[in-house]
């Protein structure tokens, strides 16, 4: 005998609640690396290459959601003249900080729309200049600024090179972007004396320990015009290190010194608002060696992790791009050359009543580890009950037909 259509209804009911109770929770989003998904194809090299060399793939790689405009070899020529400084401002308006999939772009809604690029989300642009306009008309998708050059062309999208939905799309175009704004020249950086700087604000030991060795004070100097942050240790830093420093050979001395730069720029503003483990200048001195750390914070509280010391930054000694320096209240100790220190076993669970006692006295950073344990779980909990009443309200649904 057939079953009714309420029956059949409440089975399916049934069912739902049984898949969506076991179903995992969603996996969290993957970020990929520019650099790297361009890297096979070849027509796209110099446009890959001016992404790392003007620091704009690291900025691509630590947003989540994003789009990456790219032109082939032949159209980067139009580059040719312009500064280091300006090209990065002229390819930050192929990077859009959404996402539009070759999907999306063919079906915009009212045929056109405006998206913010990498140039107006970073500040560099004048006023509204950084917004980019998508316009699709006749089956064609172009890509233009308000400001654009009267005799410029459209940018007309080519294809999808690589997508991952609602994370990163690549796309080819046509043409660079006209932009009056962004092709405008950038003056080059001010010639900056770094033993000066670190001289007159917190740093006047260290800047003596650079000036002491001359293949970390060319390294640094030959790199702060591309692009270099700097973590000087306070004097008071210096002098609690100093019985150590002075038994270092003088290859761990070098290593150690680089140690303090990273070959990039990072405003302060970055470092509070992303967290990761970025290399250093003597990762490229030292071959088969890491000598990275992780650079985490919390608040206004920015700390470099080395797995042997957490150092916290302090201060701002100088911040004009491509330059940054800040002050740490500790010199950075690799493990590569000293004794990892092993994180402590988590405390046993306390009773609500100890809890509540020691929580004026707790140690930081075990309450950082057991913050994070605490959001994941209440994560995972948010997300089954969230699967639980959708699969609750669907059964109660099939009842009442059944009525």
């Amino acid at each position: 005998m057939a079953r009714s259509r309420p029956a059949i209804l409440l089975s399916l009911a049934v069912l739902a609640v049984a898949a969506m109770a076991l179903a995992p929770a969603p996996a969290a989003a993957t970020k990929y690396n520019i650099t790297k998904l361009l890297e096979p194809y070849k027509q796209y090299s110099r446009f890959n290459e001016m992404l790392s060399r003007t620091r704009l793939a690291y900025d691509i790689n630590r947003r989540q959601t994003i789009t990456v405009l790219a032109v082939d070899n032949a159209a980067m020529s139009a580059l040719d003249h312009y500064s280091l400084q300006t090209i990065r401002h002229i390819l930050s308006l192929h990077v859009l900080v959404d996402y539009y999939g070759d999907k999306k772009l063919k079906k915009l809604a009212r045929g056109s729309t405006t998206s913010s690029s990498m140039y107006q989300a970073t500040g560099a642009a004048s006023g509204m200049s950084g917004y980019v306009n998508i316009t699709r008309k006749d089956g064609k998708v172009s890509f233009t600024t308000d400001d654009a050059d009267d005799t410029a062309k459209p940018t007309r999208y080519v294809k999808s090179i690589k997508e991952y939905p609602y994370d990163i799309a690549v796309l080819e175009v046509s043409s660079i972007i006209s932009s009056a704004d962004a092709e405008a020249p950038v003056p080059p950086p001010a010639p900056v004396d770094l033993v000066e700087l670190l001289s007159k604000k917190y740093c006047k030991s260290f800047a003596s320990l650079l000036s002491a060795n001359a293949d970390v004070f060319r390294a640094f100097n030959e790199t702060k015009d591309n692009g270099l942050t700097l973590f000087c240790p306070v004097d008071s830093a210096v002098a609690a290190f100093a019985a150590t420093y002075k038994n270092l050979t003088a290859k761990a001395k070098t290593a150690i010194l680089l140690y303090h730069g990273v070959p990039d720029y990072f405003s302060l503003q970055l470092l509070k608002s992303n967290n990761g483990m970025v290399t250093t200048l003597a990762t490229a001195s030292e071959n088969k060696k890491d000598y990275s750390y992780d650079v985490q914070n919390k608040g206004e509280t920015v700390t470099l992790q080395t797995r042997v010391v957490t150092s916290i930054v302090t201060a701002t000694v100088g911040d004009m791009e491509p330059l940054a320096v800040y002050a740490v209240n500790k010199f950075l100790k690799p493990k590569e050359l000293f004794k990892v220190v092993e994180a402590p076993a988590p405390a046993p669970e306390l009773s609500k009543k100890k809890r509540s006692k020691a929580a004026d006295g707790g140690d930081d950073d075990s309450s950082d580890d057991s913050g994070d344990e605490t959001a994941d779980k209440g994560d995972a909990a948010q997300a089954m009950l969230a699967r639980w009443v959708t699969a609750a309200t669907t059964a109660v649904a099939a009842f009442a037909l059944m009525g």
